[in-house]
């Protein structure tokens, strides 16, 4: 039975191997998980930490991301910015609100858990749904529809009973963010009006939606210095280092725009440049062409080619 199993041939993906060396069964699913990860690293391409072969002013950069945006619909237009903090560190932790001029595009769904007049002021203000035990109710059977949710001071003891649902959906309500306040008609009037939330993430990361395509080049740059400013003004007392240090501008389908980061740090000189009334004239040669042309136009940014001459 030995001379047979030394003789004997694996004919698996590769060439023919004798039975006594074959790897064991996990030795083989630990390879090929390894490569399977390599692959989708290769898969990936350029992250927001390598694109640095060409940067652009923030109105170039949208002109770029507007050209490659091709989807059938509306796509949305968002940045992603890598901080120089630390999350890991308390008052690295980021986390606040910024009040967008130009909106958000989105219709935002508003959930307030309030009682008496509050949760009368809360529905003459335009909430979608409005409760106290009803509502907590209405969460863990899993029937809330919402995108933002606020809450009065006085039920939070409530709402924490379905904390553990809403914090994985980035909805529970923290004063730090305005959706705990008595002033229910002020909080449910920003987040109609384009109030959005942001956090950084575990890799120091801040996304942040801006518009649609559709939107003007001036509503988007609008949204962005608001943004941006409301991202600085939580920065540490004494913090040392960029805090901005990379920023990608994209549309839902399309690919990532490497913005020059120092025209959207409020702490440099370059802070609000733009490329001026200067547009370059290969890019409205496409934009009034073919929308397809776009992609070649990427292609080039892609491959670190100049866009303009």
């Amino acid at each position: 039975m030995l001379a047979r199993a030394a003789t004997a041939v694996v004919s698996a993906a590769g060439p023919a191997v004798p039975a006594l060396f074959r790897p064991r069964p996990s030795v083989l699913r630990a390879l090929r998980a390894g490569t399977a990860a390599t692959m989708a690293t290769k898969a990936k391409g350029p992250t927001i930490k390598t694109r640095r072969d060409f940067v652009y002013y923030p109105d170039e950069a949208l002109q770029l991301v507007k050209l490659a945006a091709t989807a059938k619909f509306d796509e949305s237009i968002d940045i992603a910015i890598q901080m120089g903090v630390d999350p890991r560190k308390a008052g690295e932790n980021l986390r606040g609100v910024a009040q967008l001029p130009a909106g958000t595009g989105k219709t935002v769904r508003i959930a307030v858990f309030a009682r008496g007049d509050k949760a009368e002021e809360a529905r003459a203000a335009g909430a979608d749904v409005v409760g106290a035990e009803e509502l907590v109710e209405l969460v863990q059977s899993g029937g809330l529809q919402a995108d933002k949710v606020i809450a009065t001071p006085d039920v939070m003891p409530l709402v924490g009973r379905v904390g553990r649902i809403l914090g994985p959906r980035g909805l529970m309500p923290n004063p730090k963010l305005g959706t705990v306040t008595m002033d229910v008609t002020a909080a449910v009037s920003n987040a109609r009006k384009g109030q959005v939330s942001f956090r950084v993430e575990k890799q120091a990361i801040i996304h942040a939606p801006l518009g649609r395509v559709s939107f003007s080049d001036e509503a988007i740059l609008s949204n962005l210095r608001a943004l941006v400013l409301a991202i600085n003004a939580l920065k540490p007392e004494g913090f040392k280092g960029d805090f901005f240090r990379h920023a990608t501008l994209s549309s839902t389908m399309g690919p990532g725009v490497h913005i020059d980061v120092t025209t959207i740090d409020p702490s440099r000189a370059r802070f609000g440049h733009t490329s001026g009334q200067y547009r370059d004239p290969k890019l409205e040669e496409l934009g009034s062409a073919v929308k397809v042309d776009a992609i070649a136009l990427m292609a080039r940014h892609r491959r670190g080619e100049p866009v303009r001459a």
